[in-house]
């Protein structure tokens, strides 16, 4: 059975705005500004449910078009799946209270360059990515009493120990995507038991047995976040200005439940 994404809740933060441009097509917008505020314009349908009431599960597939206002925007966007894991840290209009949790998601997502968004040293941390997250199972309120650590990453020394404690407990995979964003195409991500598949214009991009833990929450946005923790650093993350207002819209949203 096919679904259009089911009450799709707006979150958006002042000189943000999410607008319904017909049936099915969005347009997520931050507006320019030189300072660097945090913005978001997001749609998702987890905002007043607790992460285990999240809608999906495998098998399932996700198909939309998209494009962006510029090739190279400054912070993230993207869609996909996720289970919202630093909502604790967020804050926000959320009905439901929830700790923070280590990632799982399967999604396309767009880091620029101030990012480093993985653990390997081996796989792509920024640029247009198709990337999954794996987690181990860890009590949430542990995590949380672990919180205020999250400190000590600052410091570059702690901060490597953090990442390989991080790459012990979080698997991954993730490839790169080399194309004109700024154009309309359609994307798909069929998250199967025991397998994601991810292609762009039916090309197939990156088919990978790393398969996050369910169930997820569907996520479409685009901030001016970044973070890192590079292989030989400290954790830096923040938020970038914008001097020129920046856009993603998204069209023919579909959700295909194979069970």
């Amino acid at each position: 059975m096919i679904y259009a994404p089911p009450d799709l809740h707006i979150s958006r933060s002042p000189y943000a705005r999410v607008d319904a441009l017909g049936e099915n097509f969005w347009r997520l917008e931050i507006a320019s500004d030189p300072r660097p505020a945090y913005r978001l314009a997001q749609l998702d349908d987890h905002t007043q449910l607790a992460r285990s009431d999240f809608h999906w599960k495998p098998p399932l597939t996700l198909s939309l078009q998209a494009r962006v206002s510029s090739q190279d925007l400054p912070g993230t966007w993207g869609f996909g799946f996720w289970n919202d894991p630093f909502s604790f840290l967020l804050g926000g209009d959320r009905k439901h209270l929830r700790f923070p949790t280590l990632p799982d998601a399967a999604w396309f997502f767009h880091a620029s360059p101030q990012n480093y968004l993985s653990f390997r040293d081996d796989l792509p941390a920024c640029g247009f990515l198709a990337a999954t997250f794996s987690s181990q199972k860890v009590p949430p309120a542990l995590l949380a009493l672990a919180s205020p650590a999250l400190s000590l990453t600052l410091l570059r020394q702690t901060a490597q120990i953090v990442r390989r404690v991080l790459r012990s407990k979080v698997n991954q995979a993730a490839a790169s995507i080399e194309l004109d964003v700024t154009e309309w195409h359609t994307y798909s991500l069929k998250w199967e038991n025991g397998l994601v598949i991810y292609r762009r214009d039916e090309i197939e991009l990156l088919r990978t047995d790393v398969v996050p833990h369910s169930p997820l929450s569907l996520v479409i946005w685009i901030d001016n976040q970044f973070a890192a923790l590079p292989p030989a650093g400290r954790l830096s993350y923040g938020t970038l200005p914008n001097p020129e207002s920046a856009w993603m819209e998204v069209r023919q949203i579909k959700l295909l439940d194979h069970r």
